[in-house]
């Protein structure tokens, strides 16, 4: 922001970098979870080892927690006067 970027442009830029790394760990998760569910069948109490909707909403619920924490520091990034920031470097 002290080089000229827009408040919009910062939370887009912290929010876009948060979900990507958000989106890399729910495919590897996901696709960890799929290859090793043969092995996890014993601890699955009421619940099918493929079951695509739990997976669907675990993947939701992980992305929603992702997105606020991603929300709430780039809100604070936002806030900060450029000229105390770069004064307190």
């Amino acid at each position: 922001m002290a080089l000229g970027a827009q408040s919009h442009d910062v939370l887009r830029l912290i929010l876009r970098q948060g979900l990507l790394l958000t989106l890399g760990g729910l495919v590897a998760g996901i696709g960890g979870a799929i290859l090793l569910t043969r092995f996890l069948t014993g601890l699955l109490f009421e619940v099918k080892p493929n079951d695509p909707f739990t997976y669907a909403v675990v993947a939701s619920l992980l992305a929603m927690v992702a997105i606020a924490a991603c929300l709430i520091p780039a809100r604070r990034a936002t806030k900060v006067d450029p000229l105390v920031a770069l004064r307190c470097e």
